[in-house]
């Protein structure tokens, strides 16, 4: 095996292409049990029979945990959009019908959103008032049982040259209620100084689904106490005052 061919280096990651491979290889600082967690998701969702790069094995290289999989040539959405801004409408539309394709899809043995986000709330920061109107909150929505990604992003979505899309990055990824994925999505968006794109998005999410936008909303300052918890500098402050928000108009 070879680690000579850097395709990505995603935070605390180092993505490998050897041959046909994709070797992704954690940092010291990741736990075991994340790894083979991720994996596990991995091999789950292969079984929907969504468009994803196929698991092929997990192991340790000089002492570091490492998940290979298929490796699936082309640009990811993020880079076509960033080279194409003429064609933006066009891929957000293509990113819309590919999020809703994944929550047609069922995965039972994936861990429940809502379980995550009530953990995720306990390890935040914030006081215990705002913890207890989180909860709270998180109580009151539906509890569903759709495959929800957890980190749709563009960036996260790779387009073959025939134009064929796969799904990459399942560490995140729960069964539970769609709309707090398109919530985390439109969050991601704007973490990424992208709001015009944000608004765009969630029209658009709202009018394919057929969802209200006030409902996404309400999973707003859920999904972003959730987002804290990674403890990026740079995103506290906007996290904290939407965490904050109890209602969105």
């Amino acid at each position: 095996m070879k680690l000579d061919n850097i395709i990505a280096t995603p935070a605390k990651k180092v993505v490998y292409r050897d041959g046909d491979q994709a070797i992704k290889v954690f940092d010291e600082s990741y736990k075991k049990s994340d790894v083979l967690n991720e994996a596990l998701n991995t091999a789950r969702v292969e079984e929907t029979g969504l468009n994803i790069p196929q698991l092929i094995d997990v192991q340790q290289i000089d002492g570091k945990w490492a998940i290979i999989t298929e490796y699936i040539p082309g640009k990811t959405l993020a880079q076509l959009m960033e080279e194409n801004p003429e064609k933006e409408d066009e891929y957000l539309e293509m990113f819309v019908d590919l999020q809703l394709e994944v929550q047609k899809h069922t995965c039972p043995m994936l861990n429940m959103l809502t379980e995550k986000m009530h953990r995720k709330i306990n390890e935040t920061k914030l006081d215990a008032t705002m913890r207890y109107e989180l909860h709270a909150r998180l109580a009151s929505m539906h509890v569903h049982k759709k495959l929800c990604h957890g980190d749709f992003n563009p960036s996260n979505i790779i387009i073959t040259p025939e134009g064929k899309p796969y799904i990459i990055d399942w560490a995140h990824a729960t069964q539970g209620n769609a709309s707090a994925d398109a919530a985390r999505t439109y969050l991601l968006f704007n973490l990424e100084g992208k709001e015009a794109l944000a608004r765009k998005y969630l029209k658009l999410f709202c009018l394919k689904s057929d969802t209200a936008k006030q409902y996404v909303q309400k999973w707003i300052p859920i999904v972003a106490a959730s987002q804290s918890v990674k403890g990026k500098p740079e995103e506290q402050e906007l996290l904290m005052s939407w965490a904050s928000v109890v209602e969105y108009y």
